[in-house]
């Protein structure tokens, strides 16, 4: 239990799919700008996550890996994260129109997004068991998830506050972003002192 709780935190903090590895870099500036935003499409993408992990991890080990035909996990993987993309997007559409709305072209996007499909193939590739990468994976989602949540409140406060011409808008937006993965470089090493890993 111990060895998974350190998977759990390590995935939300120190090793930050968007903060220290900047994967998902896209619907991250794109989908901050509001809170509301921000906490659906992390919502989302832990659901992504967590699923296509269930789905990749043993598709792979059953199937793939038996026939030799490891060479297809890129485009396998893709495939069924797509398929839980659209069970998503049904679902905001029907349950949930204006978020669906507010999240636009991104929701879809997260079929590309490197996160997710970078989950599923380090929990392959680091030799992971099927229980460790589902926490892997639950933990990549809550990171992206708090990394949005953070950032969009860092953007609420760049809005108001006075800066100088040449760095509004996009400028500000990236010298933020940089400031908040830096800051998450503090985290290394917490997990090997907590759990002496």
């Amino acid at each position: 239990m111990k060895e998974l709780l350190a998977i759990l935190l390590s995935a939300i903090i120190i090793d930050n799919f968007v903060l220290s590895k900047f994967m998902g870099i896209c619907p991250f500036l794109g989908v901050s700008k509001k809170f509301e935003s921000a906490i659906g499409m992390g919502i989302a993408v832990i659901f992504v996550m967590v699923c296509s992990t269930l789905v990749t991890y043993p598709f792979y080990m059953g199937i793939l890996l038996p026939l030799k035909l490891g060479y297809l996990s890129n485009m396998s993987f893709i495939l069924i994260i797509a398929l839980f993309v659209q069970l998503i997007e049904i679902f905001l559409k029907k349950t949930m129109p204006a978020l669906y709305k507010a999240l636009g072209v991104y929701l879809p996007l997260i079929t590309t997004n490197c996160a997710v499909l970078g989950v599923t193939l380090l929990n392959i590739n680091n030799n992971l068991t099927f229980v460790q990468s589902i926490f892997n994976a639950l933990g990549g989602g809550i990171g992206f998830t708090v990394a949005l949540l953070l950032f969009s409140g860092v953007r609420s406060r760049l809005e108001t506050c006075d800066i100088p011409e040449t760095f509004k808008g996009v400028p500000s937006t990236l010298i933020a972003a940089s400031i908040v993965s830096v800051s998450f470089m503090g985290f290394s090493g917490l997990i090997e002192g907590i759990f002496g890993k």
